[in-house]
């Protein structure tokens, strides 16, 4: 009976980095030149480590930006000492060079530009949210734990925007308080100027994404708006309203009569 061939044994150091193989290999004349090529080896590796560490600080603001409820679900986890030292930063540099005022606790989200001249002041109350990207022209009052998601566009006129206390708007809403003349079909409509009378949304308001709000609009307290809609008449207390231009669905509770 033949013998069974015995297994080659491989030696762990042919699992080894070429480089320690180099070295292992190498005459004593070499050596120095591969114990210099595995330190570089191995410096090269650390410094690539280092640069691929993520950045987690720009992406923790980025995060917030676009979504600020989590400041309100998780304030342990989310509004962390280095967020509320970024944004006493933002809004004293805004402040300085617009009228804005802040209230307590207020948030503005990266991108979200304010614009507010004298006489066309900007006011957040105590706790509001503006998400990324917003743009706000005053005049405009955003009240207390009012939130404003992102690409929302507000443009105050000459009257302005008033935001209710506790009202949520959804991404890319708008709000124009102002309209064109355009009643002499012979003339230039931007030669005919604009009207403003402003616009109104109540307290605890739910409007969805996408919606636009023409000027002179008042929306009442507690209603809700749906997606997509465009509002041009007054919106009733407690009125379910959708739809181009937007009429009322139901009611989630009855007003009382005028």
């Amino acid at each position: 009976v033949l013998a069974r061939p015995r297994a080659r044994v491989v030696s762990p150091s042919l699992f080894f980095s070429p480089i320690v193989v180099v070295f292992a290999r190498a005459r004593v004349a070499i050596a120095p030149r591969a114990v210099v090529i595995a330190i570089f080896a191995r410096s090269s590796f650390a410094r690539a480590s280092l640069e691929k560490t993520p950045d987690f600080t720009a992406q923790k603001r980025k995060r917030v930006s676009f979504m600020p409820r989590l400041l309100d679900n998780n304030r342990a986890k989310h509004l962390t000492s280095d967020i509320q030292t970024w944004q006493r930063n933002v809004q004293r540099d805004i402040s300085a060079v617009e009228t804005v005022r802040f209230g307590d606790d207020c948030f503005v989200g990266e991108g979200t530009e304010i614009f507010a001249e004298p006489g066309r002041d900007v006011a957040l109350g105590d706790g509001a949210r503006v998400a990324a990207r917003c743009f706000i022209h005053g005049p405009c009052a955003i009240g207390a734990r009012a939130s404003l998601n992102a690409n929302a566009h507000i443009e105050g006129g000459a009257v302005g925007v008033t935001i209710g206390d506790d009202t949520r708007i959804g991404p890319r809403f708008s709000a124009f308080a102002f309209n064109h003349v355009f009643d002499d079909p012979e003339t230039n409509i931007r030669e005919q100027g604009v009207t403003s009378q402003g616009i109104t949304i109540g307290k605890d308001v739910w409007i969805g994404a996408s919606v636009c709000v023409t000027d002179g609009v008042h929306i009442g307290d507690h209603s809700v708006v749906g997606m997509g809609s465009v509002v041009t008449r007054d919106v009733e207390p407690y009125a379910v309203v959708a739809g181009n231009p937007a009429r009322v669905i139901r009611y989630r509770k009855r007003p009382p009569p005028k």
